[in-house]
């Protein structure tokens, strides 16, 4: 810009040479340059600023998303675990389900932490507390449940040892009471099986021809006992024909009696005894069938309490005197 402005001044008339004014525009210029240079710096400095703040930003943001993820893996787990324990064993599963209130509200208030979009450090510090306090939760419990199942062990093995006590006297009385109604069964001897032929006018006389035998009379004794009570006691004969097959016949009083083994068996006839325990008694049981005898070897067999006491045979022959 040209510069406009008249010098007023009056003339040097002390015959030296006149002055030029000095120029301000270098100082002007310099200072702008140096408020433009200025400019330009805090610009780049501000802008470097923000580049390392966003930058700090960004890593904060990192840091607290790898700071979460890590937190949520860690109450995973622990849910995990005590899903795993409590499907394990019903115990922890009832012992959990006690404390159900505690660990609700234990969850309830990590989720809530955990499902906030804005996290800081200070709240990721109070859910680690919390995932820390339920974990030990669940240890306690863990431990709890380790300690009764010790407490079940023990327990049982006593149960064992008692029942395999038990089981032993058991046994040995079982083998003692065996012993007694072994000892008290009864024992016949002096077994006589003789073939009776009756006359019209009643009297009995033996017969070895088995077309003239009327009736089959079993004789013997029951000897002395000092075990079986005394009481009624059942007996049973049975009879075997001479081609195998028993001889019964259900009117006439035949039947089926059980054995000591528990199988049954058919008698021919049966009787029950008064008997008194340490006297001998003696015994007689007829059969008198509705068919011939046939000739050849009867057996007889005597029993008492599923037990045979004593046994004999007899033959009838086809032809004869008597």
């Amino acid at each position: 810009m040209a510069d406009t402005s008249f010098n007023t001044q009056s003339p040097d008339t002390s015959g030296s040479s006149p002055e030029r004014p000095r120029s301000n525009k270098g100082l002007i210029y310099a200072i702008l340059i140096a408020a433009l240079a200025g400019t330009w710096g805090y610009l780049i400095w501000d802008k470097t600023r923000n580049t390392q703040e966003k930058a700090q930003l960004q890593t904060q943001v990192v840091t607290v998303d790898s700071a979460k993820t890590a937190i949520e893996q860690q109450y995973n787990a622990a849910l995990a675990r005590l899903d795993e324990l409590t499907s394990s064993n019903s115990k922890m599963d009832s012992l959990v389900k006690t404390k159900d209130k505690d660990l609700s509200s234990l969850k309830n208030r990590i989720q809530g932490i955990l499902h906030q979009r804005n996290l800081d450090a200070q709240k990721l510090a109070e859910a680690q507390q919390l995932i820390g306090q339920l974990q030990s939760n669940i240890d306690g419990y863990q431990a709890q449940v380790e300690r009764l199942q010790g407490e079940k062990i023990v327990l049982v093995n006593q149960r064992d040892s008692i029942k395999k006590q038990y089981d032993t006297v058991y046994s040995q009385n079982q083998g003692l009471t065996q012993k007694v109604q072994l000892g008290s069964v009864l024992h016949a001897s002096n077994i006589k099986i003789l073939p009776l032929h009756l006359k019209h006018n009643g009297k009995e006389i033996a017969t070895a021809k088995a077309k003239r035998a009327d009736l089959m009379r079993v004789t013997f004794d029951l000897d002395e006992n000092r075990i079986s009570d005394s009481g009624a006691k059942d007996l049973y004969v049975c009879i075997t024909a001479p081609d195998g097959t028993p001889l019964a016949v259900e009117a006439l009083g035949s039947g089926r009696f059980t054995l000591a083994d528990g199988t049954e068996k058919l008698y021919t006839a049966k009787k029950t005894v008064d008997y008194a325990t340490g006297q001998k008694q003696n015994v007689s049981i007829d059969w008198k069938q509705n068919s011939t005898f046939k000739p050849g070897d009867y057996k007889v067999q005597i029993y008492e309490a599923g037990y045979e006491i004593g046994n004999g045979d007899v033959t009838m022959k086809k032809s004869g005197f008597l």
